[in-house]
């Protein structure tokens, strides 16, 4: 059972990103922290376990073959990689000081607010 989980976590993370181009963690993490019963911390890093996979190659060719790629993008996406590569490693040293309700609290009023600016910005 927990491969087919795991499996339907990922699929549905995919679908996720290739449509509206988020993070996986936006999914991966609360259903891996509900459904495996295991700690934020870890649920966070299991998150990046799973993207450390090249996951974007196949919907950036995809895009890239429908006109809606250019160098722009690529030059701006690598250097969104780049302060990826280092908030990542400090983020991380963040979350492992957190307690596991602190840092689940923090992800959901960082959602909250995330939603509530689309939802206003999609008002207008």
């Amino acid at each position: 059972m927990t491969y087919l989980l795991s499996i339907g976590i990922g699929l549905l993370a995919g679908v996720a990103s290739g449509l509206f181009g988020i993070g996986g963690g936006v999914i991966i993490v609360p259903l891996v922290t509900f459904l495996f019963q295991i700690q934020a911390q870890s649920a966070t890093a299991t998150s990046l376990v799973a993207l450390l996979l090249p996951v974007g190659a196949l919907g950036v060719w995809h895009y890239y073959q429908n006109g809606l790629i250019t160098s722009e993008n690529f030059k701006i996406g690598f250097l969104i990689s780049m302060g990826l590569f280092l908030g990542t490693l400090l983020g991380a040293r963040i979350a492992v000081q957190l307690s596991g309700p602190t840092l689940t609290k923090a992800f959901a009023i960082f959602l909250v607010f995330i939603a509530v600016r689309l939802w206003l910005s999609a008002s207008s």
